[in-house]
């Protein structure tokens, strides 16, 4: 009974399932063919669009227009392809369009889609050729239309530049011969127009219209330049050359050598240019006329700055004559001195050949230096430069000579060096001699029962690094590093003794201190009495350290804290 009512059910989704497919494939189909069908329709009405009776309205004005056999032709041509296109092609789309709706009715929609992709191409190029067809007759019909509109501006224009022409004729004296024959040209040309439009010749029409456009054009380019280019050609620049030329001969004449800026030459070049612009002006060509000549304006502008230029240059350059002749002879005569006794620095100084090299080495700069200077100023003797160019060598020069002259006083301090060590050494064994006297006189002073070993042997070794510092002073030559290593090493060892001879003092004199302090408690403590008599032992035999400590740790037993009475008592 169970299985029966399951089974029921899974039939009951499958049927239910079949349903739905069946129910969405008849919607799609539907909505596919309602598509297809819209498309078709579309085709349709885009195919009667093809043949517009505008085309055989346009046809019309022109027949009415023809007067001359060259119209005739271009009629009987637009006619022909517009009866091709009427009872050729479109009679072949109304096949196509037929045969898809009969696909359509058929659902055969595969092959119905790549028609109608087919037929949309057709009709597409079909128009595209018809409304060209539509645009060349147009060009006739309309032209009267459009050319009377473009000829009205251009009068207008044309009024406005005889206008500015008539009111400033003196602007244009130069140019007014050409100019006024083209003013005949332009009005002949408006007459020829006028003649061209009465014959209905519109294939002239446009020709016409483009030629006086172009004329017009020019006149009026020609009206507002031509005043700049007769200004600057016959006015601005001629005075700013007659200034620069002037300035340049007094330049000269006062001992410029400004021959690189190449006036002459460029003064020629200018007035041949200015002629050149001037003969195209007469032909009523002015092309690129008043760029050439604000050109030429700023070339010559600019030389005002070169000769400021040139003036800034002098002045620096006489400078430089004084201050590194001045430099150069100075710098020359200390390096020649120190160069004379070079062989005696180096045998005082036990110097090698590397130490003297450096001075070798700024005597050939030096020589090198001088001669660049007296070169250019041979130059400037003969005017052989420029000074802007003479004045840069200096700066080279002048550059070079503060480096040199760096190196030397680097030389100098380097000499003078050497001899403040050796007068330095001389004053510092005075000062070794007095610590190492003041150190024997100490030893003297306290009469210790016995002195330290270590005292003598280091007296000894003081003693002895000062003998080898007198003997390197009396040396010739003189090595400084050695010198300098033989101070470094007595006053070391002077310093030692006498540290070594006050510290011995210092604790001999505590450790007796303290022996002296303990002898109170000698009667009233046998550990006190004992301690001190082995503290006395050890002071007379020179053990001046251990006596001190075992005094205060005697002492220490009936007075604690003795070591710091002490210390303060003995300061």
């Amino acid at each position: 009974m169970g299985n029966g009512i399951n089974a029921l059910m899974i039939i009951s989704y499958i049927l239910v399932g079949i349903i739905i497919i069946v129910t969405i494939l008849v919607v799609l189909s539907k909505k596919r063919k309602k598509r297809l069908s819209e498309e078709l329709n579309s085709l349709e009405r885009e195919k009667n669009l093809i043949i517009s009776a505008q085309i055989l309205a346009e046809l019309n004005k022109v027949e009415s227009l023809i007067n001359n056999d060259q119209l005739r032709e271009k009629f009987n041509n637009w006619q022909d392809r517009f009866k091709k296109i009427k009872d050729v092609e479109v009679p072949k789309i109304t096949d196509k369009l037929l045969h898809l709706e009969e696909l359509f009715h058929n659902h055969e929609y595969e092959e119905l889609k790549d028609g109608i992709t087919d037929a949309e191409l057709e009709i597409t190029y079909l128009k595209t050729k018809t409304n060209f067809l539509l645009d060349e007759i147009k060009e006739i019909t309309l032209s009267e239309e459009r050319n009377r509109e473009a000829i009205i501006k251009l009068k207008t224009e044309y009024r406005e530049i005889q206008n500015k022409y008539k009111s400033n004729k003196n602007d244009y004296t130069e140019v007014s011969k050409p100019l006024e024959l083209q003013f005949e040209n332009v009005d002949k040309l408006f007459a020829t127009f006028e003649m061209a439009m009465d014959q209905n010749a519109y294939a002239e029409v446009g020709k016409i219209v483009k030629a006086i456009g172009s004329s017009v054009g020019n006149l009026k380019e020609i009206i507002e330049e031509a005043p700049a280019i007769v200004m600057l050609g016959k006015s601005a620049i001629p005075n700013k050359i007659e200034d620069i030329v002037a300035i340049a001969d007094k330049l000269t004449k006062e001992g410029y050598n400004i021959d690189y800026l190449n006036i002459d030459h460029n003064v020629r070049e200018t007035n041949k240019k200015i002629s050149d612009i001037f003969q195209r002006l007469n032909v009523l060509n002015i092309e690129d006329s008043v760029f050439e000549l604000k050109t030429m304006l700023d070339y010559y502008e600019s030389l005002y700055f070169d000769f400021d230029k040139e003036r800034t240059s002098k002045k620096l350059f006489e400078g430089y004559l004084r201050s590194i002749l001045l430099k150069l002879t100075k710098l020359e005569k200390i390096n020649n001195d120190i160069y004379r006794r070079l062989d005696d620095i180096k045998y005082s100084y036990d110097l090698d050949d590397s130490d003297g090299k450096v001075i070798e080495d700024i005597k050939n700069e030096l020589i090198d230096e001088r001669t660049s200077y007296d070169r250019i100023v041979s130059m400037h003797r003969n005017r052989t430069f420029a000074y802007s160019r003479l004045n840069k060598e200096m700066e080279i020069i002048n550059s070079k000579l503060i480096k040199t002259e760096e190196k030397l006083e680097i030389t100098l301090k380097t000499l003078s060096s050497l001899k403040d060590d050796e007068l330095r050494a001389r004053d510092q064994l005075d000062e070794i001699k007095e610590i190492l006297s003041q150190a024997k006189y100490k030893a003297k002073t306290f009469k210790l029962p016995v002195v330290p070993k270590n005292y003598y042997i280091e007296l000894s070794e003081a003693s002895m690094a000062i003998n080898e510092m007198v003997k390197e002073l009396e040396k010739r030559p003189i090595s400084i590093k050695i010198l300098n290593m033989r101070v470094d090493t007595a006053r070391d060892l002077v310093l030692k003794v006498y540290n070594t001879i006050n510290e011995t003092i210092k604790t001999a004199q505590m450790a007796e201190q303290a022996i002296v302090y303990g002898n109170r408690y000698r009667p009233v403590n046998k550990d006190v009495e004992f301690g001190l008599s082995k503290a006395e032992g050890l002071f007379l035999k020179g053990n001046f350290k251990n006596s001190l400590e075992q005094a205060i740790m005697s002492i220490n037993i009936v007075e604690p804290g003795i070591l710091d009475k002490l210390m303060n008592e003995y300061k």
